[in-house]
């Protein structure tokens, strides 16, 4: 019998770094097969991703996206997601869509800072005040001890009513903000890069996060240029998402700068502490599948 899990109570045994430890594991089995369709009106988006890891299960995640929803009092992001069990496709459970998008988008990130990012990095700037700013703060608080976060938004008012909720600093000018943090995260819906790679400083690491669209990116050209250059999954990432595939288009980079992605057998690692190192979240059904067995183990033990 299939169970629902609802966010507060699929929530309350987790924790990040478990999190981070089964998302490790996941990429251990056999390589995830993965089917994305994607549908679009104007600015809004619908989102079917599914996956299937032999030995883990499957998943099926649909989504919708609607960025003007926000201005009427309704939620931006919307959805289902459906588990079923690997041995005889049975549907194992249905769990709340913003519980797993949200562990599913901070644990990627983190994920990756943790094997990217100095190990003596503590000043966090986060790109963007929303709902996702406030995920990577709660994980990048549990994977890094001592955090010091600033928040810088367009809105101003945004960042404000974050920076007192988080106890965050809020930042007045954005390339100084940059070029003072150890760590960038982005969480942005832009369009036209918001991050200028001339602002980047030596060890620094860099989490892109909000582009998922092909005409969307966060980071210009120049970052790209200057960074080794890191993603979730190569499948996900190129040919699906502007970040990665409209610098690739261009030839500003090329397909050898992506240096690994989590199945990569080696490679994703720092270099030295002077590296710049950026990371491309892509958020891609494989993870969602992970995440979802990791909840329901959780909400069964």
């Amino acid at each position: 019998m299939s169970v629902q899990i609802g966010f507060e109570e699929g929530e309350a045994g987790l924790d990040w770094i478990g999190l981070t430890d089964a998302l490790r594991h996941g990429h251990r089995l056999p390589k995830a097969e993965i089917a994305d369709t994607f549908l679009y009106r104007g600015k809004d988006t619908l989102l079917n991703r599914s996956a299937w890891i032999d030995g883990l299960g499957l998943a099926v995640k649909c989504a919708t996206v609607f960025p003007g929803n926000p201005d009427a009092g309704v939620p931006m992001i919307n959805g289902a997601v459906s588990l079923f069990d690997d041995a005889h496709g049975r549907l194992e459970a249905i769990i709340d869509f913003h519980l797993i998008t949200k562990w599913k988008t901070a644990g990627d990130s983190l994920l990756a800072a943790l094997r990217l990012a100095r190990k003596d990095s503590r000043k966090v700037l986060i790109i963007g005040s929303g709902t996702v700013a406030r995920s990577l703060h709660d994980a990048y608080s549990a994977g890094f001890e001592g955090a010091q976060f600033t928040v810088w938004s367009r809105t101003r008012a945004n960042a404000e009513s974050f920076a007192k909720e988080r106890k965050a600093r809020v930042a007045d000018d954005l390339e100084t903000a940059v070029r003072e943090a150890d760590i960038i995260t982005s969480a942005t819906m832009s369009t036209s890069p918001v991050l200028r790679g001339e602002w980047l400083q030596a060890g620094q690491h860099v989490d892109l996060i909000g582009a998922y669209r092909p005409d969307m990116r966060e980071a210009d050209d120049a970052a790209l240029k200057r960074a080794r250059i890191f993603v979730d999954s190569f499948d996900t990432t190129i040919g699906h998402i502007g970040e990665i595939q409209i610098p690739l288009d261009s030839g500003a980079i090329t397909r050898d700068a992506l240096l690994a992605d989590y199945y990569s057998a080696s490679g994703f690692e720092r270099g030295s502490d002077d590296d710049i190192t950026i990371f491309k979240n892509g958020g891609g059904a494989h993870l969602d599948l992970m995440v979802s067995r990791y909840v329901l183990d959780r909400f069964n033990a």
